[in-house]
């Protein structure tokens, strides 16, 4: 579960709402839903820097435009923001929710044709939006909610509000939620570097070239270990402040190891990671893949300590992930039941454990019913199943002991086991020499520097090595994420009591 750190330091504000958004849609329904299924056993992976943004909402500290707009009184928007709502309020998948609702597709072909919308147009757009946002479960479950959908139309805006309102009640239950079922043992939840960065790139860019010699580097390189330190154990501090303890696994952002940063996690006390199989495949050097490999776990026996790595079946990952939201939930559970079938009788009696590890949110906008209806068969389904059982992976380790070694880990990502997805283009790598630039002035900057402003420069920095701005520099037309990081590093030198360079006044990709 992730999103990029998108509130702005200084101003408490958020442009986009998408942090708010898939806290309704995705993340408490995806652990709720355990309740009426006891034998299923899963891992959940939180980032830090997200969770914090959920609970900025909680804490009714962050300002949201898109949430400003949707209580604003609908007669009372001005020409600007009723423009700003016809062109985000319909950006959900529209075949999959959009259509679902008569109200909402009609405005949405109102829209599309260029026609004026009326204030009542505007008020039901304003409900809808922020309903079709809301996972299926909540719209049944909540009676405000059940009530709008309902209703579907000509909303006032008491009723508006009264749907708004309940979003705080969703946001709040989510944490809760999650430590409740880690304490039952049903799930285990894990963490990442807490602002989500490409751990082995802050080591050093040039680990880049180990993964891909053909990778595009940036002409001065980023090599700031101690920021590989500070994100591990900033975000074990964290995790531990939310759930009474530390956490036993860590996904690294992206999947993205490298040998050189296992002393960092080892040193934070973290006991398991997860990998994409190709990563196991370049470190026992094996040009094909080999599914006698991937179905155990493995130990990383190292001076500075121990430390165990999974690897995810990405076939079946990727199946969830990107193809099944075009069957049906029963074609598409008959499916995966059948290569886990197919698993169990190629190893016989053997013991295998099969990972199955992909994104936590962005999947189920595909789905019917926000995937609800394929999560529901599936877990029927594993949970009748004699040939397999579902566990989190401190479990499995626990009862069964890793055997197999990797004497020297390879480096990459999930994505083709390099990291071209954030180096392998000018804009990449321009976007790493300004982040040098600033990591540098920072260095500069330490002894002129207040405490106060000095922790939310450190905190600046940290936000910035995230890995969310270098994937989509050269990747977003739009150019959201680069008007973001832009921001972010403006804010950084304003902190220093610098003034922000020049380039950075201008959109990076123009």
């Amino acid at each position: 579960m992730h999103q990029p750190y998108y509130k702005n330091l200084l101003t408490q504000e958020t442009t986009v709402p998408w942090v708010r958004l898939h806290g309704l849609k995705d993340y408490l329904d995806m652990v709720e839903i355990l309740k009426s299924y006891p034998a299923i056993r899963q891992n959940f992976n939180l980032v830090p820097s997200l969770v914090e943004q959920i609970e900025d909402y909680t804490s009714r500290s962050i300002k949201d435009k898109f949430l400003e707009l949707s209580y604003k009184p609908a007669a009372s928007l001005s020409a600007e923001e009723k423009e700003f709502i016809r062109e985000n309020f319909f950006s959900i998948n529209k075949e999959r929710v959009t259509a679902l609702f008569p109200r909402y597709y009609e405005l949405y072909f109102k829209q599309a044709k260029g026609l004026e919308l009326t204030t009542q147009d505007y008020l039901d757009l304003q409900v809808w939006f922020n309903l079709a946002w809301t996972d299926p479960s909540f719209r049944q479950g909540i009676p405000e909610l059940r009530n709008a959908v309902d209703q579907g139309r000509f909303f006032s805006e008491e009723e508006k509000r009264a749907v708004l309102d309940k979003q705080t009640e969703i946001l709040e239950n989510i944490l809760p939620a999650y430590k409740e079922f880690r304490d039952s043992g049903q799930i285990e939840v894990t963490v990442s570097p807490y602002y989500h960065p490409i751990l082995p790139l802050l080591y050093n860019t040039k680990i880049a070239k180990e993964a891909n010699t053909k990778t595009l580097l940036p002409k001065t390189n980023f090599s700031w270990p101690v920021d590989v330190q500070a994100q591990i154990e900033q975000a074990v501090q964290f995790y531990q402040s939310r759930f009474g303890s530390p956490p036993a696994g860590m996904w690294p952002s992206e999947e993205s190891v490298a040998e050189r940063i296992l002393p960092f996690l080892i040193e934070a006390g973290i006991k398991w990671l997860v990998a994409d199989e190709a990563i196991l495949f370049k470190s026992l050097k094996k040009k094909k893949r080999k599914v006698s490999l991937i179905y155990q776990p493995y130990l990383l026996q190292r001076k500075e300590g121990n430390l165990n790595i999974v690897f995810r079946d990405r076939n079946l990952s990727d199946l969830i992930g990107f193809v099944y939201h075009n069957l049906t939930a029963a074609a598409a559970v008959k499916d995966f039941m059948q290569h886990l079938q197919d698993i169990a009788v190629f190893f016989k009696n053997q013991d295998t454990l099969v990972t199955v590890a992909m994104d936590g949110e962005n999947a189920w906008e595909y789905y019917t019913h926000d995937g609800g209806d394929f999560l529901k068969l599936l877990y029927q389904n594993l949970s009748a199943a004699k040939f397999v059982q579902t566990t989190t992976i401190s479990e499995y380790l626990k009862n069964h002991p890793t055997q197999a070694q990797i004497k020297h880990l390879a480096c990459g990502s999930w994505i083709y086991a390099n990291f071209d997805k954030w180096m392998n283009n000018p804009y990449k790598t321009r976007a790493w020499e300004w982040l040098v630039e600033a990591r540098k002035a920072l260095e500069d900057q330490r002894p002129t520097t207040n405490d106060q402003r000095l922790k939310m420069a450190w905190k600046q920095i940290y936000i910035c090595e995230g890995s969310d701005w270098f994937w989509w520099y050269g990747e977003d037309p739009a150019g959201g994420f680069d008007a973001l990081f832009r921001m972010h590093l403006c804010n950084f030198y304003t902190l220093i009591g610098k003034e922000a360079p020049p380039y950075l006044k201008k959109p990076l990709t123009t």
